[in-house]
């Protein structure tokens, strides 16, 4: 299955990555996703979003999805 991944804001200057499209097989979630790409325990405060949708670390991940990572978002 084909998966588009973003990463932003300070989370992509941390872990030297950025948009990327890939090719899988053996994942069935974000956090499946997470391990596959970044071989990294996932931080705690980490936010993910399914197709611009907040969405969890144990949400499926399927055919054609955008998983964006990003950390927790902070107004003012």
């Amino acid at each position: 299955m084909r998966i588009s991944i973003k990463f932003f804001a300070s989370l992509r200057e941390q872990l030297k990555m950025e948009d990327m499209d890939i090719s899988v097989e053996s994942v069935t979630t974000v956090h499946d996703l997470w391990q596959h790409v970044v071989k990294k325990e996932i931080p705690d405060n980490i936010m993910v979003a399914i197709n611009q949708e907040y969405a969890s670390m144990q949400s499926l991940v399927q055919d054609g999805d955008e998983i964006a990572f990003f950390p927790p978002v902070t107004g003012g």
